[in-house]
């Protein structure tokens, strides 16, 4: 079952209305009920009760997203929380790295200590932590420098505001922030295809495939780096899926045919009545 986004979307936020000042849209957009002045929503096209939103020239109406537009911009919202959520997590890494950067001889005196006092339980269970890749691994850990560990925490910090302005941009539909996440996303692809060699894990495959995907779907999808006509196709394909441009232009069609108003015509089906909804305090602008 296919998901009407445009209704969805008004029923959650409620609708948008506008009053042209051109005399034959605003007839197309208005109608007068027994409830009172209707307006049509130029999102999903129901009629809403009470007065417009907003009033002037058709040109200088809102765009507003309307069918594929919205179910792109849940797609990017979808990322976006996603981004936000890893920014804030490598935040509290860097943090950590910078902890014991700040105190990592006592760390390595805390650890030797316990790693002493553990060692005869683990020869119990026939556990030798002397050669323990685990134990090794952290115990390299101690050999770095100390300025080593506060340039790896200030380039996981740099990494995880980059993640968290990604997140905010794709939230409000950024085309800047749709180019930075495809850049890069894609710059940290060969490292993450490289951890895969080193050590496999479902964690770290669907990473790789959310990242591959998201890149694909923003720069084919929303046109970037010149693909499939670039900005100027995008900004074309968004304003012709405004209801008031689509209606001004079907309007202008039948205008050049038959004169104003010919779309009314007896060869035109009846058009029918559109639901109307009573104005709630969601219904901004």
């Amino acid at each position: 079952m296919s998901i009407d986004w445009d209704r969805r979307h008004c029923a959650r936020k409620g609708h948008i209305t506008y009053a042209p000042d051109e005399p034959r849209l605003r007839r197309e957009l208005h109608a007068d009920t027994a409830l009172g002045t209707v307006w049509r929503c130029l999102r999903c096209g129901d009629f809403a009760l009470g007065e417009p939103h907003g009033t002037g020239p058709a040109d200088q109406a809102p765009l507003v997203p309307r069918g594929r537009a919205l179910r792109d911009l849940f797609i990017l919202r979808f990322l976006a929380v996603e981004r936000v959520l890893r920014g804030l997590l490598i935040v509290l890494i860097a943090w950590a790295v910078w902890k014991f950067s700040n105190s990592q001889d006592a760390v390595h005196q805390l650890f030797q200590d316990d790693l002493t006092v553990f060692k005869p339980v683990a020869e119990h269970f026939h556990y030798d932590l002397d050669h323990s890749p685990v134990v090794d691994t952290i115990q390299k850990t101690f050999d770095y420098k100390k300025s080593t560990l506060r340039l790896a925490a200030g380039g996981l910090l740099l990494y995880a505001v980059i993640e968290i302005v990604e997140g905010f941009g794709l939230w409000w539909g950024k085309r800047w922030a749709e180019y930075l996440t495809v850049v890069a996303t894609a710059a940290f692809l060969p490292i993450e295809i490289y951890e895969l060699t080193e050590k496999i894990s479902w964690f770290k495959i669907g990473t790789l495939v959310l990242n591959v995907l998201a890149v694909l779907y923003i720069l084919v999808g929303k046109r970037l780096f010149g693909l499939r006509g670039g900005h100027a196709a995008f900004e074309a394909e968004r304003r012709g899926a405004s209801l008031l441009e689509v209606r001004e232009s079907a309007g202008e069609g039948a205008g050049e045919g038959a004169g104003e108003g010919a779309g009314e015509g007896a060869g035109s089906p009846p058009k029918e009545p559109l639901p109307v909804r009573r104005r709630s305090p969601a219904d901004t602008v």
